[in-house]
């Protein structure tokens, strides 16, 4: 079973897909940088490091290079292209990110796409370019004939047991005929919870990274014992493990810090803080779930990432653990750029509900 990953980033959306007996044959990073904790982690895929728009009419993809694509056309790209034109949308250049994801599409024909996003693509410009995406799949006509059968949800990713509150908008396209997507779902989690029955249950923040030491300068920690079912699911045989630093904070933001407890925010700070984040200085409680890790995990003034109890914002190894990132995989490069690429990242855990379902839909075929 063959995948193609198209903004592939870190390989938080292969990772799951490989866990599960996929092959990714090709992936596209445009980041070079980025592309090297990718290469790193999944050193047997071929990855190209290149914009999407060099390459995706050059040859270089061919029809049945893959059964599956995945990937998430970044969401900056879409505008809406007017009147309602399907091959204007496309055209519109604004779109070239979703463009290309397309073009790879038509080009490959793999049976199955997914496609990850921000849940706000549901009402972008009053839900129209959300429609004008479903239209350009289903059409028989911009796809030489052969349009995919869609399904879509938005998903939570703490009812996949994630501690976090993330909510992203999977797309499904499959050439598969009468398949049941509602029971196919249900049947995915079914299999899921037999082969690892505490997969769904709901994870805590201390159930996440309760083991982890002290940080280290370099970052480098002996490889904690797991002592809940999410750390045992994440752990890894390695006797060091690795991006568990913390970011330094100046003296102002350090009081700033020390002045908020668990569950309180900017809100108790006898000062006003500028900041469009509602959350920002937000101290994490140990029993609860985190929101969202973006790419600012480790500014205090970007949201809620302040340590439950360290006068510190999370690690990028504790941030990687409240994305489901198990504990052997490496992120390289500068602090912002690790940031950046956990941030952006798809969950593996989630990527590997959508890779078993994916498997469940190709069966469906025969």
């Amino acid at each position: 079973m063959k995948v193609v990953d198209l903004f592939a980033g870190c390989g938080g959306l292969s990772h799951g897909f490989i866990a599960n007996g996929f092959t990714v044959e090709k992936a596209v990073e445009f980041d070079a940088s980025i592309a090297n904790t990718y290469k790193k982690n999944h050193s047997e895929v071929d990855l190209i490091i290149d914009d999407i728009k060099n390459i995706d009419n050059s040859g270089f993809f061919k029809l049945g290079d893959a059964d599956v694509i995945i990937g998430g056309p970044p969401c900056q790209g879409f505008s809406m292209a007017g009147a309602r034109i399907r091959q204007g949308f496309i055209d519109d250049p604004r779109n070239y990110l979703f463009k290309h994801y397309f073009n790879v599409v038509k080009e490959v024909k793999p049976k199955i796409f997914v496609m990850e996003n921000v849940k706000g693509m549901l009402t972008m410009q009053n839900g129209m370019i959300f429609e004008e995406i479903m239209n350009i799949f289903s059409n028989a006509d911009m796809l030489d004939g052969q349009p995919y059968q869609l399904f879509y949800r938005v998903v939570r990713t703490v009812e996949f047991g994630i501690p976090q509150k993330r909510e992203r908008l999977i797309i499904i396209g499959t050439t598969i005929e009468n398949v049941e997507f509602d029971e196919l779902w249900e049947r995915t989690k079914d299999e899921i919870r037999r082969d690892i029955p505490s997969f769904f249950n709901l994870v805590s923040i201390d159930d996440a990274i309760g083991n982890l030491p002290e940080v280290t300068s370099d970052g480098k920690i002996a490889n904690p014992i797991p002592q809940t079912e999410y750390q045992k699911y994440l752990a890894c045989d390695l006797e060091i493990i690795e991006n568990h630093t913390q970011t330094k904070h100046s003296d102002i933001v350090n009081e700033r810090i020390k002045q908020v407890k668990s569950g309180e925010n900017f809100t108790v700070l006898d000062e006003e803080i500028n900041s469009v984040h509602s959350g920002s200085y937000g101290r994490l409680s140990w029993n609860e779930q985190a929101p969202t890790i973006t790419t600012r995990f480790d500014t205090p003034a970007g949201g809620r990432f302040i340590h439950p109890t360290a006068n510190r914002t999370l690690t990028p190894r504790e941030a990687a653990r409240i994305q489901s990132f198990p504990d052997d995989f490496v992120f390289y490069g500068a602090k912002r750029l690790i940031s950046k690429q956990i941030g952006n990242a798809v969950p593996p855990k989630l990527s590997y509900f959508l890779a078993r379902l994916t498997k469940n839909i190709l069966s469906f075929e025969q």
